[in-house]
């Protein structure tokens, strides 16, 4: 009796040893790793292709930043856009037709702003402009309406979790020790995490102008663009004029370094905040912990010398709301605090995010109630806050900072701004940019006249669409045979500045979903594809490869 009794327990516990094991592994033709819109673009691809794929999400909102504030589209050319990238925004349109989407504004209100003009599907029209938790709620559409496994809150183990044999990964486990074993991956992810970890080869920072004979890449010390510039002398030390007194916040006591130059800065991020100036859905901008007016010093300085340009970059969205952006020379990207981040542990990297939270709902508070800041636009600004239906879990904040810029991989061929001025010809495209080339500042430093000056916002036209080539988005053969990376992408950091825009990652993330489906039915590496059979499917699904 107790033997037999003994035999039950064992067995119950192997029984369930199995349940467990069975529930921490998780099987896959395609391993999507990241939450962003492309991401989920290319999991609608897979599930089109007839392929089985797990989006594997570190975090719980979908979208990146599609659906975490950049509502106002940096589209460049929209022709350029098609496919699932241009299904999206179809969506974005239906849902504005609705009378019912218009809740705190009337649609005659706010025009035709955002909306396209009948292309490539006849009435297939579309909008570009949007609240963010309308892409959020397209985002989720799509993973009910293609039946998508989304495991969130998923992190990558970074040092022993990426299993490679014979130069291909085999799988990925997470924190949570589950793991996802896959025939092919894609890094969706802005920090390429899953890419590093795989051991394949990727840069961070700005490489000199020498490496690939460029000219808006490095140092841009002394080029001024935009508006993000101190356009007046503003003194950087604690008592004006005088050095012994110290530096202001946030400006560096470090060389700023030679023109064309390369270093380890990384532009700087922002959250995009969604804004309300309605009365019933604003929330007053909350005063932070450890709030310290005098981080915002210099910008009061530049009020004292006439600058009045607060409001150019509250973009306005539907509902009388903003998707608010940088803008001038002290604003909302905390220039400087992020150089550590593309590297840097979970724990760290939460510890920047928080940091410029801080800084940018202080900024927003000291605009508000400061009596340094001009009255007409304390006055204006009070007719602000956050959008009270926005972000409901988050305390109506952003869920996703915006990183600008992190990893990007060194692969089978790399982007630079010769092939975004069409210098080059690209034999092998899966999609087409065309946004500005587009980098904000990295530093704030002092001038050798004394005044303080910020470095690394760049502004140039590529003078028409480009091609964006296969080999970008595939590392080394000796590397890696079954990955792939739609967003950090194999790019100089010039090159970058224009590819990085939310449509382009979406046509991207398409491309590279077909392109492993099409290497799995050939049992091929993804960089022995014929890529005369993908641009077949790739123009079959909409792509838009060539102008």
């Amino acid at each position: 009796m107790i033997n037999r009794l003994i035999f039950v327990v064992v067995l119950l516990w192997i029984c369930q040893s199995c349940k467990t094991a069975d529930q921490q592994a998780f099987e896959a033709d395609i391993i999507i790793y990241g939450g962003t819109a492309s991401a989920i673009i290319a999991a609608v691809q897979a599930k089109q292709s007839g392929k089985s794929v797990v989006v594997v999400s570190p975090d719980q909102h979908l979208g990146g930043l599609s659906s975490g504030g950049l509502g106002f589209t940096d589209t460049g050319d929209k022709s350029t856009i098609g496919g699932l990238a241009r299904d999206f925004y179809h969506r974005i349109y239906l849902h504005y037709e609705d009378s019912a989407a218009w809740r705190w504004q009337q649609h005659a209100e706010y025009g035709n702003k955002g909306q396209g003009t009948p292309a490539m599907d006849g009435d297939a029209r579309t909008m570009w402009i949007f609240e963010p938790h309308v892409a959020e709620r397209v985002f989720e559409d799509y993973v009910k309406e293609f039946d998508i496994e989304v495991r969130r809150d998923e992190w990558l183990d970074r040092d022993a979790g990426v299993a490679v044999e014979d130069g291909r990964i085999r799988s990925i486990t997470t924190l949570s020790g589950t793991t996802y074993r896959g025939k092919m991956f894609i890094d969706a992810t802005y920090e390429g995490d899953l890419m590093a970890a795989a051991g394949v080869s990727y840069h961070v920072g700005r490489e000199a102008n020498s490496v690939y004979g460029e000219k808006w890449n490095g140092l841009q010390t002394g080029v001024l663009h935009h508006k993000h510039w101190f356009a007046s002398n503003v003194s950087p030390y604690k008592i004006p004029g005088d050095s012994s007194s110290g530096l202001l916040y946030g400006v560096s006591a470090e060389p700023p370094g030679g023109y064309g130059q390369g270093d380890h800065r990384v532009q700087a991020y922002c959250f995009r905040m969604c804004l309300s100036n309605h009365p019933d859905n604003r929330v007053a901008f909350p005063k932070p912990d450890g709030y310290n007016p005098e981080h915002y010093e210099l910008l009061a300085r530049v009020f004292a010398a006439g600058w009045r340009e607060t409001f150019e970059k509250f973009d306005p969205i539907p509902n009388r709301k903003t998707d608010t952006n940088n803008h001038g020379p002290f604003s909302t990207d905390f220039i400087g605090m992020n150089y550590d981040y593309p590297e840097a542990s979970y724990e760290r990297r939460r510890e920047i995010i928080k940091a410029h939270e801080n800084y940018q709902k202080g900024l927003m508070y000291f605009l508000a109630n400061d009596p340094r800041v001009p009255d007409e636009v304390r006055q204006e600004m009070v007719q602000w806050g956050l959008a009270k239906d926005e972000f409901i879990d988050n305390g109506h904040w952003p869920h996703q900072l915006y990183i600008r810029e992190a990893r990007r991989m060194i692969g089978q061929y790399v982007m630079t701004e010769h092939d975004t001025f069409s210098e080059r010809e690209i034999t092998d495209p899966v999609g087409m940019g065309s946004y500005t080339l587009d980098s904000h500042n990295t530093q704030r430093y002092v001038k050798p006249d004394g005044f303080v000056q910020n470095e690394g916002d760049i502004g140039v036209s590529t003078n028409g669409p480009y091609r964006i080539a296969y080999g970008s988005i595939i590392p080394k053969k000796e590397e890696c045979e079954n990955l792939l990376v739609p967003v950090c992408v194999s790019s100089s950091h010039i090159a970058f500045g224009s590819i990085r825009m939310e449509p382009v990652f979406m046509i991207l993330g398409q491309s590279a979903a077909l392109a492993a489906s099409l290497a799995l039915d050939r049992e091929c590496a993804v960089q022995d594809l014929d890529y005369s059979e993908l641009e077949r499917q790739l123009l079959a699904e909409k792509q838009i490869l060539r102008k």
